[in-house]
């Protein structure tokens, strides 16, 4: 699989959604992982990134502008002991209460489906890292409707042991943007990971698309001794 420019991915397509990337630094010792949510709605852009204990979740920048919470409002990053866990939506808590009874990633997602937002049906899109012992490793989800089909639900799993130095996958909810939201096909994308997390940070933010970014989320977590670093960037400030 050829590896991608994560900027150009980014900067080629105005409308990705949501999106989550896994990976390693290129010198070897940090797990990383990037979320970032978009918006077309006033609704949708009406958000920010807050700190919520060793996770984060979203929240109105605006209360009063504020219409409909469901889908919007969620804690997207979750830290259960020595596992990360990503998702664009109230699935983190889904993911979190399984694995914490002793399910796997993949079981704890089994009474979840895409997004009841039809005509979209917007995929449910989940990574989880594990560090152990100086050993990483990382899983991606998603969840998504049969071509627009809300009776058929589609479920993919990729799991990634001891990932190379460098290279991260991404993965997010639309192909593009367009009318009804074409759902993500095929595995997560092969990207190059490069630079500290200021500098990861500011060129995915960057690459973003101006008028529909919404927030950015960035942790750099090393390896050998489970320390992060994290960043949060919101348009709405």
């Amino acid at each position: 699989m050829e590896m991608l420019s994560l900027e150009k991915e980014l900067r080629g397509n105005a409308y990705p959604g949501r999106g989550i990337v896994i990976g390693k630094s290129a010198d070897g010792t940090k797990a990383v992982t990037a979320y970032f949510i978009m918006g077309r709605s006033e609704n949708s852009r009406n958000r920010v990134f807050v700190e919520d204990g060793e996770g984060i979740r979203t929240q109105a920048f605006d209360p009063s502008k504020l219409t409909d919470p469901s889908l919007i409002i969620y804690a997207p990053v979750r830290v259960l002991g020595n596992k990360t866990i990503v998702t664009n939506g109230d699935q983190t808590d889904t993911i979190y209460e399984g694995m914490d009874k002793q399910m796997t990633f993949e079981q704890s997602l089994r009474c979840r489906e895409f997004e009841p937002d039809a005509p979209n049906y917007t995929p449910r899109i989940s990574g989880i890292l594990h560090i152990e012992a100086g050993k990483y490793n990382y899983a991606m989800s998603i969840l998504k409707s049969n071509n627009g089909d809300p009776d058929s639900c589609q479920r993919f799993t990729f799991a990634y042991e001891n990932p190379k130095a460098g290279q991260g996958r991404f993965i997010h909810t639309y192909q593009c943007d367009g009318n009804p939201l074409p759902s993500f096909e095929g595995e997560p994308k092969l990207v190059e990971i490069s630079g500290d997390i200021d500098d990861f940070a500011g060129r995915v933010w960057e690459s973003l698309n101006e008028e529909n970014k919404v927030s950015l989320f960035v942790r750099y977590i090393d390896i050998a001794t489970g320390a992060y670093e994290t960043r949060i960037i919101n348009k709405n400030n």
